[in-house]
């Protein structure tokens, strides 16, 4: 027993020496300075598919510093430091997505019906697809250590041998166990400390993204947000109850001129019978009128807006000059996707539902799906607070229309049924985003139900849209907009009855 254990004290004074000579210590830091880093650099990115979008899971590059972010990457735009999420230490997660992929899965996440156990699904994915990655990490660095040991050991016990010949000592064999001990012990000892360097690594990442994690609860929150309001234009406007904004449709150009109408009033169209004015007739209300024919977000909502010869000021920085506002009016879309041209389009081919022009219509419906977001955060932003109708975008058309309002001037072949279904389905993927947008902010929507062209109309009251023989194709006549403001003023209505 007195043998075993003197041969035990050996060993461990053994290993202690050589643990701490200096090319055990040189081994180590070599494994932990470069092998490790090495390995988060060149293990790949794990690809992940969530609700129709391609992922990738990984680690950012490793720097010098003993705290940092993790990364967002955005495929085809930029990296943003996701500064919710500090980890100490070399490991911090890196998430790379994109392009954005409208498709049925995309479709079926945001229903609100069905969609509800994707935030779970997602984080369950991304966690799996980072301890895939890790795992793929922990073998490379493994092979980066035996590697780095055996070429440094090569050259130790080389230089060792050739440093004993030198002094006329042969290399006897317990002399060459000895000399090949001292390599395992000390590659062990890098080993070990390189694998605690890396286990407490993998840790502090782990508890730095779940504890930024608690305090997420939406993508803005997660990469941050980067917004630029319209600022208040124009002097302090007070007596308003309401305010309606957004295009032609809202301001009913072709209606009869105003009373007293300014000249910015005349170039944008705005009528006696407006959106605004039927509202305000319905509640009793005083709502003013900002709508203007032509009207996008960029220019005309968010933007001052050319018309007329004016320049018209951003629709939200006249808004935010209001006081005592209780609720705002909005009907946007059509100008923002160039909705004309599609119907040019539809009208002279007898199937219009091409690759270009469905390519065309979903870079457009992304584009407005971006400035819809940006406005719907001016919205939520108003000092005044006030309740907020969406409105949705009507059809024209039914699917089964078949009328000279269908067939176009002469030598165009018309909306073909093809064309009619194309042209609705287009029309639903707008009113998804207005109404998604809505939703997320809790924002009340109005979804207008109003009469399409080749249907019979009202027999004294007419038709509820103008037809192609008409100053204004496809705007609401004056019935059309009582039609609209119903909507409008039963959501108003509800909103009132919820806060009393």
């Amino acid at each position: 027993m007195r043998v075993v254990r003197w041969l035990i004290r050996l060993r461990k004074s053994a290993a202690i020496r050589e643990a701490r000579a200096w090319p055990t210590l040189l081994l180590t830091l070599i494994c932990v300075f470069v092998c490790l880093p090495l390995a988060i650099m060149l293990t790949p990115d794990q690809d992940l598919t969530i609700a129709g979008q391609r992922l990738s899971v990984g680690a950012r590059d490793p720097d010098f510093s003993v705290k940092g972010p993790a990364q967002l990457v955005q495929i085809g735009n930029t990296d943003f430091d996701i500064t919710a999420l500090q980890v100490y230490g070399p490991l911090r997660p890196k998430l790379a997505l994109g392009p954005v992929q409208r498709n049925a899965d995309a479709a079926a996440a945001l229903d609100p019906n069905g969609g509800g156990n994707v935030a779970k699904s997602a984080a369950e994915t991304i966690a799996g697809g980072f301890v895939t990655w890790y795992g793929l990490a922990t073998l490379l660095l493994i092979g980066l250590v035996f590697a780095a040991t055996a070429l440094l050991g090569v050259f130790r016990l080389l230089a060792r041998v050739r440093s004993l010949e030198l002094a006329g000592i042969g290399v006897s064999g317990p002399l060459w166990r000895h000399l090949t001990g001292q390599l395992v012990r000390s590659g062990l000892t890098a080993f070990i400390v390189t694998m605690l360097a890396w286990l407490t690594a993998g840790f502090l990442a782990y508890d730095g993204t779940a504890k930024g994690l608690r305090n997420i609860h939406s993508l803005s929150d997660l990469a941050g947000t980067y917004h630029l309001s319209p600022s208040a234009v124009g002097p302090t406007v007070r007596g308003f109850t309401g305010v309606v904004i957004g295009d032609s449709r809202a301001a009913r150009v072709g209606g009869p001129a105003m009373a007293d109408a300014e000249p910015e009033d005349n170039a944008c169209g705005r009528s006696s019978d407006s959106l605004a004015v039927e509202i305000g007739r319905m509640t009793n209300q005083k709502v003013r009128n900002l709508a203007c024919s032509g009207a996008s977000i960029p220019f005309g909502l968010r933007g001052p807006q050319a018309k007329g010869g004016h320049i018209i000021q951003p629709q939200i920085g006249l808004v935010k000059q209001m006081e005592g506002l209780k609720f705002v009016v909005v009907m946007v879309g059509p100008n923002d996707l160039y909705w004309a041209d599609f119907l040019r389009y539809c009208y002279g081919f007898e199937n219009c539902g091409d690759n270009l022009t469905q390519g065309e219509f979903a870079i457009r419906l992304a584009g407005f799906d971006r400035d819809y977001g940006e406005l719907l955060q001016d919205l939520n932003d108003l000092p005044s607070k006030p309740k907020i109708i969406v409105a949705t975008s009507y059809d024209a058309f039914g699917s089964e229309a078949n009328c000279p309002d269908t067939e176009g001037p002469n030598g165009l072949p018309g909306l073909s049924p093809t064309n009619l279904n194309l042209l609705l389905d287009m029309n639903r993927q707008l009113n998804d985003v207005l109404t998604a947008g809505a939703e997320k902010y809790k924002f009340s929507v109005a979804h207008p139900a109003l009469s399409t062209l080749c249907e019979p109309g009202h027999p004294q009251l007419g038709r509820d849209l103008q037809g192609l023989t008409d100053s204004h194709p496809f705007h609401p006549t004056a019935l059309g907009v009582v039609r609209i403001a119903s909507t409008v003023a039963r959501a108003i209505g509800d909103i009132e009855t919820e806060t009393q």
